[in-house]
């Protein structure tokens, strides 16, 4: 049955774009799409790749080809849309949001109090975006930053009309893609790389142990839920985001594999379209999503005001399924991508499959 979400939990803090901008944020959201030369290749992790001094400074690390060299936390930020929030939420959670000139990303709403209204209030640099959405070459270069941070490495495509590294280097800025982001595939991603996301940026900004006590939070809140939840049956789950066409189908905006799957798994549920296809969205058509017995529903807003609605309307639309004889679903937003809270839609998932577990 539709539960009540547990009590929204907040990290200290100091103090657009919209669904037609889709086609320009598909790679960014998880599809597979061909990588940059500009970017580079590679990956990186936190526990091997951040090499630091006693002092912390300097702090060197590899990201995605290119060796980063910090000797001293960056003081002027900038934050790519990427059509994500997952550079910002996590630079808010680490109480860095005074070192941000400008910030494209939101997405207006958040499972985290306060964490939408914080984002609101950075500043923009005043850059007008370019036909993909975001910053383009001289407004990036105009804003004199000394670290960029990007989801993929779409965002230093020159080819997208974006400053490339090489550009960004030349005049002093350091860039940074976030974990999976290398060759804009992100079918892999896990839990794990929102935590390697959290402690490399906690080392670049000089606050390890702010970072280190955040993830070890969300390590044991999701164990919780992890124990709670197990040996029980796990319901078979549709994730899809509301009001989204990614393909030529009725229901292309299905999320399997990467980051929705390993949420799942903890939460105590199965992607029940699994296996569809090797990236991270399923194109499906309608007769096949009807056919489907689906056990509960999770529906991920990105950008949509009114994704609650979505998802009694698509009950509604499929009254045979088992989610909609028995109301079984819940809505979410940023927790359910890379970031700092995916601990949240954990335990969220998880009280609507299990509510008699907590």
């Amino acid at each position: 049955m539709r539960t009540s979400p547990p009590a929204v939990r907040s990290h200290p803090v100091r103090t657009r774009h919209p669904l037609v901008a889709l086609a320009a944020g598909l790679c960014l959201l998880g599809t597979a799409c061909a990588g940059s030369d500009d970017a580079g290749t590679g990956g990186s992790t936190a526990d091997d790749d951040a090499a630091r001094t006693d002092g912390g400074y300097p702090l060197t690390l590899e990201n995605c080809g290119t060796t980063l060299t910090f000797e001293q936390p960056p003081e002027r930020v900038v934050v790519m849309d990427g059509a994500s929030v997952a550079e910002v939420s996590t630079l808010l959670a680490l109480g860095q949001e005074d070192r941000i000139v400008s910030n494209q990303q939101s997405y207006g709403m958040s499972e985290i109090d306060g964490r939408a209204e914080a984002i609101d209030r950075l500043p923009t640099g005043g850059v007008e975006t370019n036909d993909a959405h975001d910053i383009p070459r001289e407004a990036m270069l105009g804003l004199t930053p000394d670290l960029v941070l990007s989801t993929t490495a779409y965002g230093f495509d020159s080819t997208n009309g974006f400053a490339t590294r090489e550009d960004l280097a030349a005049v002093g800025a350091d860039t940074y893609i976030s974990p999976q982001g290398c060759d804009q595939d992100t079918s892999s991603m896990t839990v794990e790389d929102s935590y390697t996301l959290l402690t490399e940026l906690g080392a670049v900004f000089g606050v390890p142990e702010a970072a280190e006590e955040i993830v070890a939070a969300s390590r044991e809140r999701v164990a919780t839920v992890e124990n709670a939840v197990e040996g029980r049956d796990r319901p078979a789950v549709m994730v899809l985001f509301s009001n989204m066409s990614m393909g030529a189908n009725e229901f292309s905006a299905v999320a399997v594999n990467g980051i929705y799957d390993d949420i799942l798994a903890s939460a105590g549920g199965t992607n029940v379209f699994a296996g569809t296809t090797d990236g991270s969205f399923a194109d499906l058509s309608r007769e096949t999503v009807a056919a489907t017995d689906v056990e509960a529903l999770v529906v991920i807003s990105f950008n949509d005001p009114d994704a609650e609605s979505y998802a009694q309307d698509l009950l509604k639309e499929f009254p045979q399924w088992p989610a909609a004889q028995n109301d079984t679903y819940t809505v979410l937003s940023d927790s359910a991508y890379l970031g700092p809270d995916n601990d949240e839609a954990i335990e969220r998932i998880a009280r609507m499959l299990h509510p008699d577990a907590f």
